[in-house]
């Protein structure tokens, strides 16, 4: 599936892990996906106006104000499974009834915010989660709050529930069909890594990119659920070999930058 520029270019940034990115190096990688420069120029002047890139020197971009707190939400793939502790049976509630439902850009704002952290709507207007990330509701609420939830929306914890509710509430998620698709992506990725060598460089690059977006954004969504929601050992093992990919993915497009300049260089010769 070809990407847009939009999000090939902040998931390079992102990916840079803080060191700006090229206007060069942008349309270098995006011509992987047949995107040409065009596009990605106009796509920097607009991520550049709505604050979501900024310009870090001349012809370099870094990830601009309006990225940050979502950039640093995405990179917490990385440590996942330490943000999980033992479950008690408590559960992180969070109320959205009484909230504004008009303004459309707050709303998805909320959304996303209560996805990326795992909430589901236990009843109308109801969402909860298990109360097993480190930090507990204290952490989860300032996470929230950086991610677009409305600083009035309350965030609590809820404990004894009765049996009817307990009960749905630990079938909002389907822990067996995460904990298939976490050994269904760890096979995937394995199986691409073993044959990784017989590829042509830039077709490495361009599959690793997009086999590695598509697995780092399953962690990123995962709501990280406890044992006996879901399979937490396969979850962890699914967690090491993304980490695995993604640094055979930094070693593939390191390669290829290295190899590019040096055919730009050889014909730079070549033509004076």
């Amino acid at each position: 599936m070809k990407p847009n520029p939009r999000s090939l270019i902040l998931n390079l940034l992102l990916a840079t892990e803080g060191e700006p990115l090229s206007a060069r190096d942008a349309i270098s990688s995006c011509a992987l996906f047949g995107i040409r420069e065009n596009s990605v120029r106009v796509t920097l002047v607009r991520l550049a106006s709505a604050g979501l890139i900024e310009a870090a020197g001349r012809g370099t971009y870094r990830l601009g104000p309006n990225a940050t707190g979502l950039a640093a939400e995405v990179a917490t793939w990385r440590t996942a499974e330490q943000q999980v502790c033992t479950w008690n049976g408590d559960w992180i509630v969070v109320p959205v009834g009484a909230l504004g439902r008009s303004d459309r850009v707050a709303l998805r704002a909320r959304d996303r915010a209560l996805a990326l952290l795992g909430l589901r709507e236990l009843e109308r207007g109801l969402f909860v989660r298990p109360d097993n990330l480190f930090g507990g509701v204290t952490a989860v609420r300032e996470r929230l709050y950086k991610l677009g939830l409305e600083q009035d929306a309350a965030v609590f914890v809820a404990r004894d529930l009765d049996a009817m509710r307990d009960q749905r509430a630990r079938a909002l998620w389907n822990g067996e069909q995460l904990s298939r698709s976490y050994c269904d992506m760890r096979t995937r990725l394995e199986e691409w890594l073993a044959h990784a060598g017989e590829l042509e460089p830039d077709v490495a690059a361009r599959e690793s990119f997009l086999l590695g977006n598509e697995a780092i954004r399953q962690l990123v969504f995962d709501p990280l659920l406890p044992a006996p929601l879901v399979d937490t050992e396969a979850r962890r093992t699914f967690t090491e070999t993304v980490h695995r990919f993604d640094r055979a993915g930094h070693v593939i497009w390191q390669q290829l930058r290295l190899l590019t300049a040096s055919s730009k260089a050889a014909a730079h010769l070549t033509t004076h």
